[in-house]
């Protein structure tokens, strides 16, 4: 074999890991896996939160079934914790309008003058924060109340799971990230191989096609026809969805990949160019 036809090999390999759909599927499995236990989870801590609210309404409710079913409850303190970032992310990527509701209906609100049932929320039930009047401690407010806003946030969950499995859902991110996910290995492989200027350009064009998303997301427009990653990264800042450091290090990113892009400058290093892969994939699976 030639020594050009051994140095396109790695080449070939990537434009077909490129053009392998396995791993988006085993990606929308997955997501139909983790939305089907995230539900799953949110039904038992809710179940958990309502027995330790009203333990006799619940046995009652459940009666003999009552018994079995709770050896299986979650710990609350600590599982809730999980389910609860677990879940913020899947709804950031597939739901992410619905994210500030998700995220309202645990975090206390501020400024907040004086408890009330209206403004008790899962994290003041976190913390056990109960309040009453006067010498007989009658009741103002206490941990039931944060139950309605557990059922809002199962309700936001199972509605991801519903927006998912239904015709209205547009996969067209999932398609797009598995496709982020197949050019950044095969940039690694080019890489890998020798193929500096190469590999930086594929990682080049991922970064610039996923800050372009990101802008549709958040409904900012460009009137320039062919935006580059510096402007996308500039609008970005400019609308906060980007903070100070994470435009330093786009802009970075981008410096690299015009590097990779203009032959006429000097040759990329091999740490350059991988600080370019590992970025882009950093931001591909953070910014959304």
């Amino acid at each position: 074999m030639s020594l050009l036809l051994m140095r396109c090999q790695p080449l070939r390999r990537a434009l077909a890991k490129c053009r392998n759909g396995d791993t988006m599927q085993a990606n929308l499995e997955k997501f139909k896996k983790d939305l089907k236990a995230l539900s799953r989870t949110g039904e038992l801590l809710l179940l958990a939160m309502q027995y330790d609210c009203h333990p006799e309404a619940v046995e009652k409710a459940y009666g003999k079934d009552f018994a079995a079913l709770k050896k299986v409850l979650p710990k609350f303190g600590t599982d809730y914790q999980s389910w609860y970032s677990e879940s913020k992310a899947l709804i950031k990527q597939l739901l992410p309008d619905r994210l500030a509701d998700f995220a309202r209906h645990y975090e206390k609100p501020k400024p907040r003058k004086d408890i009330s049932y209206e403004n008790y929320r899962i994290e003041d039930y976190l913390q056990g924060l109960r309040v009453t009047r006067g010498w007989e401690k009658e009741k103002v407010v206490g941990p039931d109340a944060a139950i309605p806003h557990l059922e809002q946030q199962l309700a936001i969950v199972k509605a991801v799971s519903s927006r998912f499995e239904s015709s209205l859902f547009d996969i067209r991110q999932l398609v797009q990230a598995d496709l982020f996910d197949s050019e950044i290995a095969a940039a690694q492989e080019l890489l890998k191989s020798g193929f500096s200027r190469g590999a930086g350009a594929v990682a080049g064009v991922v970064l610039e096609k996923h800050l372009g998303q990101v802008a549709e997301n958040h409904n900012i427009t460009t009137r320039k026809k062919n935006p580059t990653i510096s402007d996308f990264n500039d609008l970005l800042k400019g609308a906060e969805v980007l903070d100070t450091p994470a435009w330093r290090q786009i802009q970075r990113l981008g410096d690299i990949r015009n590097l990779c892009d203009h032959s006429k400058d000097r040759e990329p290093t091999k740490d350059e160019v991988q600080e370019l892969i590992s970025g882009v994939e950093k931001f591909t699976k953070t910014l959304f």
